[in-house]
Order: C-alpha cells, then sequence, then structure tokens
C-alpha cells in the first residue's frame, strides 16, 4: 500500500466506523480482548493493512478506537482480537488468526452473490467468515424527498408477509430487473396494490448465510440452504445479494421503501435478534462469539456451554446493556435512515431472559423499546414464545406499546374450521380481538398461516407433515397442525374434495379477514400456493417455495374472494375496531351472538357453529351484518334477526356458492334473500348477511 495512513487516538463514541470531514473513526467494544488490530482494505484494491491498536492510546474503558485520517466511505474492514494469555478458555472464544466483522457496520462485502456449494464443492470453501468485511458508508448519503415511514394505524392495516428472493425468483415473475432483489419486489407493487394489503413484512433481510446448512437433498444430493434466513451475520446490514447491484444495496433498499409508501404500503422488517448464524460450540466464528463470547451470548459460567433457548445453537444476551444498546441503535438505524415502518421480533420472549436465562417480570430491553421516542411511532410485533417453552402470547411485557403474533388465533381458528370440538367458546373470542387476551384489539395480530407451517392450500390438503426434502427424516417441522385433508392426502383430481378443499380456504379466509384485530395474510395463499406438504421448508430455495404466478390465473377465483374481502374490511369501520365491542346497545357499535336459534349461542363442546351480528349503532334502521360460520360436517338453518320495515337481509356471501356467487363485488351487488326468517347454511360454510334498505 503506497498511501501513508495516518493514525490517531479516535474517539470511543459512536460505535461502528464513522465518517468525519478528515477521516475515518472506528471504535469497537471488547471488555475481554487484551490485542486488537484494525485490518483496512483500500477501494478497488486487493491489498491491506493491520494497525495494531495500544490500549494506552487506543482504549477508552471497554472501548476500542482509532481515527484514520484522509480515508472515507468506500473503504472496507475488519478486525483481529486476541486474548493473551487466554485465561478462561471455556467463557472466550477469540479467534486472533480469522478477520472479525464489526456487528455496527451498516454494509458488508464478500458474499454479493446467493451461492450455495455444489457437490463438488466443499462446503467449507463458500461458508467462510473470512470472507467478509465491513464497509465505511456516508450517512444520510440519499435523497428521500418528501418520504417519511406511513404510520398505518393498526386497525387499517393488513400484513402481507412475504420472502425478498421467493415472490420474484420464479420464471413466471416476468420481472426486468434481477429476480429474487429489492428492485424486481418494486415491480410487483401493483399486485399488491390490486390485493388490497397496506404492508409487507419481509423475512430476514440483513445480512445473513444462506450456504450454511450442512444437509443435502436426499434425492439429488445438492446441498440445501438457509433460504428463510433466520441466522443472522449482521443486524444492520442489507443483504448484499438481494440487491441487482449489490455495490449499491442501501441505495436499492431505500429505492424499494421510498416506492412502496408513495404506493401506500409500509415496510415491516423480521428481525431476528435471539441467535446468531454462530450457531453453538461447533459453529463458525464470525462476529459477535470472536469479540466478547461471554458478553454477547447467554452461557453457563462454569462450563462455557450455550444456553439454547432460541433452537438454534445460541441465545443472545440481549439484556446486557451493551448488547441492549447494540439492538437500540440498530432498530433506530432502520427507522431513521431505512425509513422502515415497523418490526416484528422472532422469538421476541427471548427478550425476556436476563443474562443467566431466567424470565424477568420487567425485562429492561422490552421496556427500552417501548419507550424509546425514535421508535414511537413505529409498529412493534412479537413473537410472543421462545423454543424453550416460554410461551407469552396475551402476556408480553408493555402491552400499551407491543402487538403480538395471535398464535391462539392462529390455532383455535384453525381448530374450528377443521370441525374440532370443544372451539366455539375460543371462535367466539378470536371473532372479537381476543379481549381475553388482550387490552384493544389492535394488540392481535391475527393469522391462521405463516412462513413457518403449512401454506393455506396445504393446510387443507394434507393430514401430515412431509419435510422428507429436508434430509432430517422428516422429524423436523411441527407435528400439531391442525390441518384436514378433506378426505384425501395430497394432489387429488376428485371433484367433492377439490370443492371442499376451495370452500375451507375460504372459510378460513373469511373468518381471518373478518375478525377484529390486525390481519396477516402469507404470500400466495390468495392463489393456493403449495409447499406439497412441507411445513418446514427454511431450507428449500426453489419452485418448492417460490411464489409461482401461474396460479394467480388457475385460481382466479379464490384470489377474487380474497381481494373482495379486503375491499369489504377496508370500505367498512365494523371490522376494523379500535377498542372491544360491547355486547349491550347502550355502548354502540355492538355485537350480538347467536346460534341456530337467536340470543342462543351454543358454546357446548359438540357445538360446531356460531353467528355473530354486528351493529353500527344502536338505530333499528342502522347498518348490520351477520356473519355466520357452520363447520358442522351437515347442513343446519338460521333463524335471522327480524328487521324494520323497508329493511332486508341481503347475502354478501356463502362460502358454498360456486364463484361469482361466493361473494358480491359491492353492496350493489349483494342478492336480497327469498326467505328473510332463516338462512339455510350448507356443511363446512360460511356466511356474511348485510341489512340494508330494499
Amino acid at each position: 500500500m503506497n498511501q501513508t495512513l495516518e493514525i490517531q487516538a479516535g474517539s470511543p463514541l459512536p460505535l461502528g466506523a464513522t465518517v468525519m470531514p478528515d477521516g475515518v473513526n472506528f471504535a469497537l467494544f471488547s471488555r475481554h480482548a487484551t490485542a486488537v488490530s484494525l485490518v483496512l482494505f483500500p477501494p478497488d484494491s486487493t491489498e491491506k493493512r493491520e494497525i495494531h491498536l495500544r490500549p494506552k492510546w487506543h482504549r477508552s474503558g471497554d472501548v476500542w478506537h482509532v481515527f484514520i485520517a484522509g480515508i472515507g466511505a468506500g473503504w472496507q474492514y475488519a478486525y483481529y482480537l486476541g486474548r493473551y494469555p487466554n485465561r478462561e478458555r471455556h467463557l472466550h472464544r477469540f479467534a486472533s488468526e480469522r478477520l472479525i466483522l464489526d456487528p455496527w457496520t451498516k454494509q458488508i462485502s464478500g458474499r454479493e452473490t446467493w451461492e450455495l456449494p455444489q457437490k463438488s464443492t466443499k462446503r467449507q470453501h463458500v461458508f467462510s467468515g473470512n470472507r467478509r468485511r465491513g464497509v465505511v458508508v456516508e450517512p444520510q448519503a440519499y435523497d428521500w424527498g418528501k418520504d417519511r415511514p406511513l404510520r398505518t394505524p393498526y386497525e387499517n392495516s393488513v400484513i402481507y408477509e412475504l420472502h425478498v428472493r421467493g415472490f420474484t425468483r420464479h420464471e413466471s415473475a416476468q420481472v426486468s430487473a434481477a429476480a429474487g432483489t429489492f428492485a424486481a419486489l418494486v415491480e410487483k407493487i401493483p399486485y399488491l396494490k390490486k390485493l388490497g394489503v397496506t404492508a409487507v413484512e419481509l423475512l430476514p433481510i440483513h445480512e445473513f448465510e444462506e450456504a450454511e446448512n450442512p444437509r443435502t437433498d436426499p434425492v439429488s444430493g445438492a446441498f440445501l440452504a438457509n433460504y428463510w434466513g433466520y441466522s443472522t451475520v449482521n443486524w444492520f446490514a442489507p443483504k448484499a445479494s438481494y440487491a441487482a447491484q449489490p455495490a449499491q444495496v442501501l441505495t436499492e433498499f431505500r429505492d424499494m421503501v421510498k416506492t412502496f409508501h408513495a404506493a401506500g404500503i409500509e415496510v415491516l422488517l423480521d428481525v431476528v435478534f435471539n441467535h446468531t448464524a454462530e450457531g453453538d460450540d461447533k459453529g463458525p466464528t464470525l462476529s459477535l462469539r470472536g469479540l466478547d463470547n461471554s458478553i454477547y451470548y447467554i452461557i453457563d459460567p462454569d462450563s462455557g456451554a450455550y444456553a439454547n433457548y432460541s433452537g438454534c445453537g445460541n441465545t443472545v444476551n440481549c439484556n446486557h446493556p451493551i448488547v441492549s444498546e447494540l439492538i437500540i441503535e440498530c432498530l433506530r438505524y432502520w427507522v431513521t435512515e431505512m425509513h422502515v415502518d415497523g418490526f416484528r421480533f422472532d422469538l421476541a420472549s427471548i427478550f425476556c431472559r436476563g443474562q443467566r436465562g431466567e424470565v424477568l417480570a420487567a425485562p429492561p430491553i422490552v421496556e427500552r423499546i417501548a419507550a424509546d421516542p425514535v421508535l414511537a411511532q413505529s409498529k412493534l410485533i412479537a413473537e410472543a414464545w421462545d423454543a424453550a417453552g416460554l410461551y407469552q402470547v396475551g402476556a408480553f411485557p408493555c402491552p400499551q406499546r407491543w402487538a403480538e403474533w395471535n398464535g391462539r388465533f392462529r390455532d383455535e381458528v384453525r381448530r374450528f374450521v377443521k370441525g374440532d370440538g370443544g372451539q366455539v367458546a375460543h371462535l367466539k373470542q378470536r371473532l372479537s380481538g381476543s379481549p381475553d387476551l388482550y387490552q384493544a384489539p389492535w394488540h392481535s395480530i391475527n393469522f391462521v398461516t405463516a412462513h413457518d407451517g403449512f401454506t393455506l392450500a396445504d393446510l387443507v390438503s394434507y393430514n401430515h407433515k412431509h419435510n422428507e426434502a429436508n434430509g432430517e427424516g422428516n422429524q423436523d417441522g411441527d407435528n400439531h397442525n391442525h390441518s384436514w385433508n378433506c378426505g384425501h392426502e395430497g394432489e387429488t383430481t376428485q371433484p367433492r374434495v377439490l370443492q371442499l378443499r376451495q370452500r375451507q380456504m375460504k372459510n378460513l379466509l373469511t373468518l381471518l379477514l373478518l375478525s377484529q384485530g390486525t390481519p396477516m395474510l402469507l404470500a400466495g395463499d390468495e392463489v393456493a400456493r403449495s409447499q406439497q406438504g412441507n411445513n418446514n421448508a427454511y431450507c428449500q430455495d426453489s419452485e418448492l417455495t417460490w411464489f409461482n404466478w401461474q396460479l394467480l390465473q388457475e385460481n382466479a377465483d379464490l384470489f377474487r374472494f380474497c381481494q373482495q374481502l379486503l375491499q369489504l374490511r377496508r370500505q367498512e369501520a365494523l371490522f376494523r375496531q379500535t377498542e372491544f365491542l360491547s355486547e349491550t346497545p347502550q355502548a354502540a357499535p355492538y355485537v350480538q351472538w347467536h346460534g341456530v336459534q337467536l340470543t342462543a349461542p351454543d358454546l357446548s363442546w359438540e357445538s360446531r357453529s356460531l353467528a355473530m351480528q354486528l351493529h353500527a349503532s344502536n338505530s333499528p334502521t342502522d347498518r348490520q351484518y351477520y356473519l355466520i360460520a357452520n363447520a358442522f360436517w351437515e347442513p343446519l338453518s338460521f333463524e335471522l334477526p327480524s328487521l324494520p320495515p323497508r329493511q332486508a337481509w341481503y347475502r354478501w356471501l356463502d362460502t358454498y356458492l360456486a364463484p361469482p356467487h361466493d361473494i358480491a363485488e359491492s353492496l350493489a351487488k349483494t342478492v336480497r334473500l327469498s326467505r328473510q326468517g332463516h338462512y339455510a347454511v350448507a356443511a363446512r360454510s360460511v356466511v356474511l348477511l348485510i341489512a340494508r334498505g330494499e
């Protein structure tokens, strides 16, 4: 390297690489390292420069720092850290021969291409931590114009969970940008607008290692992937291979967010702060482990063994002050610098564990996130459980601020539609926004499917998981899916089975989208996307998991049904309440519950049906809706409430009817009932009626 670098002491704050007017300041936390070197790589060069940091000049407390004059954005960097003598070896994992990634870096080089090892390639050649380096970037080097996070209220939100790569990777996507990238996703905004969703929730887009999976396909022998991305390498940096031009990944991500916002669609990120790609004691040393293993992870102080509350080999020590600071600053960065609208926190109950793994009543990190002013308008959604049995649905701390994935909604609505006994009382709670669990309906993120588990089509096509292709002997994935194959396991040409499956999918969509709370759809459910019964397709980067856009034509009727449901929800505030509905007319709007007979809901174990009457006000001439759910295997006749003169009941939807009669396009297209006293609801069907003037 010809350039002479001017090295100064630098500042301990801020952490990370910070561009200054005349150089770059580097600051790194490591309490237990006794030797730290900064390694610099100039732009467009294969050379490197190693700078040994002297504790007397370059250490303040637990932070190592140095200022390098005359360099700027585009330089790459990493660290060597060691401990000499390496006492307490069972607690520390310093690897002085490996380049260590700065957890505060905002962009990463070295893995710009999505790459899986071939059968003839050693997997270690691809999965190498030494290939990744941080990139020094300019802050605020983007023209946002007037763009701001949208702040769509929960009650007006419909969340659509998708995988950035999988959404446009299939050849049928026909995108002009590189398939599987942020730029390609932008091209599908018109589709999302047409469907009627208000937010996309992106499966992890932070830098992760897709080649870490050691398993192979049992048929082809090809290496499987870490496709979903729940194995973070760095929390700040967007994944370079999700950019059409990896060197422009920050710009492409911001372009995507800006374009989504212009279309009125929020961008939510699925964030994974509970574990990292470093895994258990046999995993690679990439970043946190090589910085300060005993600080960043929950470990046994005697043996050094990793606590595994995540089910992925390690557990991040989220309530340690420096780790919580890292998490807070990361969230702020995504909100302020990248304009994202909120976050879904994977296995968020790990936030509720202390530094020894104990469950905390008032976890500091949860309270800090809830109270942070920079995050005040951002959506915070907790997956309120972990992999070690801590289940907090309805009990996650700081409920005034946090929403939750409602796992009970998923399970109990599935069981009701399947026809299990004892579910009607639960359905009553779920349709109401889960007042037995939450303080307000918006706390409940309602869903029946997500990336983890069966798709909607598979939920009605398989009794059992079929995960053989994952290379784990079908031992992975949940065994309790509350699914029903409608009389035949898997693919079939039997008309009776296919018709029933269509009806069951419509039943599930109707109950999901007309319940109080915030609904979430899994990408592809609206066109009956199948994974052939694989309920844990985390490792499948193939047509099995990619969105096949031909399904939009093949299952146009299901798409239309879902689209019309979303339009109805958007137009009718009765399905989007901010507070729980009263059950008395004195506090309108209000709800009444019925069974086959008026005012007599049957909540017994044997019951399989329920009717819900929604009133916009206590005026008998105001609009009313009558939702009837019959999961019984025989038709039932439901008594209908009487209406004032010049009003009548009209059918809005009936999932038993063939398209296009299954759902009305608008209020004007609803059909007046020939019998106003009763409605015959077919077996395994859901009906929605509306009272309107004749």
